[in-house]
């Protein structure tokens, strides 16, 4: 059989649109799964990446914590966090959550030390508070890498929430692992195409957003 004879098998087989292990249902677990992850990594990430990149400080220690971060690996890591703290959601969040950090972390810390400095020291001259200089002049014109940071970090959780699966949770993790050990394909490759899909789609969103949010000067500029 081939992938697409699979993937139309798949996603053709009613029962696969129905109940708790329907598509529905285990679309929704995972994307569930991957915004409170997100979430989770933003608010750690991103202040940390703002103050650091306005000050300009901290660039070394970041890329460092960066490595580590990525130097992990989430399986290995996910094990150690159920050995440690039992059954449950936290142990999955977390390997996902250090995963996210690094890539809004340094993101962010480089698109705000980068911006032009002219605009930001004629701020400062008009007697703008820091604060301020921040979110009124460094964060919008930073915002286009701000948000390939965090864009980043959304389809590597999506990836690798599957995860969840080897702890009895949901999301899209049982087609793939369940599958596997079912030696049921149609199943491994249904639900690798989901991950698929939903990481296109997450990229359609991000782009969505950027040019909801993002000005056209700056988009030119950053483009």
């Amino acid at each position: 059989m081939n992938v697409l004879h699979l993937i139309h098998s798949f996603f053709g087989d009613g029962a696969h649109w129905h109940g708790y292990d329907g598509i529905p249902a285990r679309l929704a677990e995972h994307v569930t799964y991957s915004l409170e992850a997100l979430l989770l990594a933003a608010v750690i990430g991103l202040p940390v990446g703002l103050v650091t990149g306005h000050y300009g400080r901290g660039g070394n220690a970041l890329a460092l914590l960066a490595t580590a971060g990525r130097a992990l690996p989430s399986f290995g890591l996910l094990v150690l966090m159920v050995l440690w703290m039992g059954l449950g959601l936290v142990p999955v969040m977390i390997p996902l959550v250090v995963l996210a950090v690094p890539p809004i972390l340094v993101t962010t810390y480089e698109a705000v030390r980068t911006v032009d400095p002219a605009p930001v020291d004629a701020a400062r001259g008009m007697g703008m508070s820091e604060a301020r200089v921040l979110f009124r002049v460094e964060v919008p014109v930073a915002l286009p890498l701000i948000l390939s940071g965090l864009r980043t970090a959304a389809v590597q959780i999506i990836s690798t929430a599957t995860i969840a699966a080897y702890v009895g949770l949901g999301g899209l993790g049982p087609y793939i692992i369940g599958g596997l050990a079912q030696r049921d394909y149609e199943k491994v490759v249904g639900g690798a195409a989901l991950v698929a899909g939903l990481a296109l789609a997450t990229l359609l969103v991000f782009w969505a957003a950027s040019r909801l949010t993002v000005s056209r000067g700056v988009r030119g500029r950053a483009g």
